[in-house]
């Protein structure tokens, strides 16, 4: 850890995302605070990047995080994801758009100068969405920001987020929806076709995908 041990350098924000390399489910950022405090129950949590952990874990660890650290959870629904994605064309703008948006209510609890986010893209999209607001902030991109303790706090609440949804939708359309963009996912969206019809793809999945291609042109 690169942290400093004198106190005003601890407290920040870490913001990160997940279900942007998912077909189906929404798309969410989570942004978490985190100071001298909460930073050594995060440790004694054993807190790490998501992606290193089990599903059923992240699940359980996910409301003591939102318990103990002031935090922000923003989920866009694949049906709004959708609607976004016309307009804006780009997932970098979109996911700019939406660290601005977690960072902006975060930051309506908490006083916060400083915060840290994957390296996805162009920061100043963030910025310039957070200064329309009138907010100032420094926003640290890192590659591998996940080493970072309230980053990998975001990334459990964002993950815990998305799979509570996907399971949601699931249940809604009748069909598993499995995780990621695989040859699983493909055949679930063929059955959702098939059962429901085209249009019911939008409301489940994030249609920009090569995936929507494969699922609409193996229908017939």
């Amino acid at each position: 850890m690169t942290d400093k041990p004198h106190h005003q350098t601890v407290e920040r924000i870490g913001i990160d995302e997940s279900g942007k390399g998912d077909y189906f489910g929404p798309l969410v950022i989570a942004a978490v605070f985190v100071d001298a405090a909460t930073q050594g129950e995060l440790t004694l949590m054993k807190v790490r990047d998501s992606k290193k952990i089990s599903d059923g874990r992240i699940l359980d660890m996910a409301p003591d995080i939102r318990m103990i650290c002031p935090h922000s959870i923003i989920a866009i629904g694949p049906q709004r994801y959708n609607e976004l994605y016309a307009k804006i064309r780009n997932l970098n703008r979109l996911l700019a758009w939406g660290h601005a948006k977690a960072l902006e209510t975060l930051l309506d609890k908490v006083s916060c100068r400083r915060a840290i986010s994957d390296q996805f893209g162009d920061e100043r999209l963030i910025l310039d969405a957070l200064q329309e607001k009138g907010r100032t902030i420094v926003l640290e991109q890192r590659h591998k920001a996940e080493s970072d303790l309230a980053v990998a706090a975001a990334s459990i609440l964002a993950r815990a987020e998305f799979l509570l949804r996907l399971k949601r939708l699931s249940d809604e359309i009748g069909t598993t929806l499995p995780k990621g963009a695989s040859p699983a996912v493909e055949l679930a969206g063929r059955m959702i076709v098939k059962k429901h019809g085209e249009e019911r793809l939008g409301l489940v999945a994030k249609l920009h995908f090569k995936t929507t291609q494969a699922v609409l042109g193996n229908t017939d």
